[in-house]
């Protein structure tokens, strides 16, 4: 069997190094021409100005706008996608925050062009001849550029205690292990109330909260506060305790026409 089959091992051999020397041809002409291909598909620059707030704690100088110009045909489709492009390569010290670019954390809330809304959501505006400008979140106190702080807002959300409270329930929490459960009537209330993700872009655009901050609560927080009081657990009304101090917690409303 060994002799009949060495024909066939010297045919191999014979063909073996040109189709070798063939797939290497191929390869060589494939990284050559993909290059060419991807320059084919190159967009043209198309630059547009980018107006950001700016301010820092440790200069001197005044809050301002800072002018750059981004080509939007060479980054991502999103607002943050130019913010973090002008971060990586214009300036490094422009502060802002960011974490999931789902649109599920709410970390890069900002103002864009007018609007509060959450930069890896807001599309970029493609007009060229159109800026566009960033600023933080309306009257909240800046950290630094695009970042503002939280802290009164983190505890008003925590005052409402946003969590279940069973009428009666012991202090102990070894007391009762049964497993709280919820009819499908009771979760259906919940629909349109727990997708908040605090990202606080309603409440810092309501004047209300701007002027009240101290007493008013502000529509996410109320909104997570009726989110709580609607729940039942065990066909019990679950008790809700809101540290209102003030009327204005929840009541601090006015019409606004122009």
């Amino acid at each position: 069997m060994l002799t009949a089959a060495v024909p066939q091992l010297l045919r191999v051999a014979q063909v073996l190094p040109q189709a070798l020397s063939t797939i290497a041809c191929m390869h060589t002409s494939a990284q050559v021409s993909q290059p060419v291909a991807k320059a084919a598909e190159a967009k043209p620059a198309v630059f547009k100005e980018f107006q950001i707030y700016r301010w820092s704690p440790d200069a001197a100088a005044q809050p301002k706008y800072e002018s750059f110009k981004v080509d939007i045909n060479s980054c991502g489709p999103m607002m943050l996608d130019v913010l973090l492009k002008i971060k990586d390569e214009q300036d490094q010290s422009l502060a802002l925050r960011r974490s999931c670019r789902e649109g599920i954390c709410g970390s890069c809330a900002m103002n864009i062009d007018g609007q509060n809304n959450l930069a890896c959501l807001s599309k970029v505006n493609r007009d060229p001849s159109k800026p566009s400008r960033v600023a933080p979140l309306p009257h909240m106190f800046v950290i630094k550029d695009l970042v503002v702080d939280m802290s009164n807002f983190y505890a008003q959300y925590k005052s409402i205690k946003p969590f279940l409270q069973k009428k009666g329930a012991s202090a102990d929490p070894s007391a009762e292990k049964k497993e709280i459960f919820q009819s499908k009537e009771s979760r259906a209330k919940l629909d349109g109330l727990y997708e908040c993700i605090l990202c606080a872009c309603c409440s810092t655009s309501c004047p209300s909260y701007w002027w009240n901050q101290d007493k008013y609560l502000g529509p996410a927080v109320l909104l997570a506060a009726y989110r709580w009081a609607a729940a039942r657990a065990g066909g019990r009304q679950v008790s809700l305790v809101v540290g209102c101090v003030h009327l204005t917690s929840t009541y601090k409303l006015f019409s606004f026409m122009s």
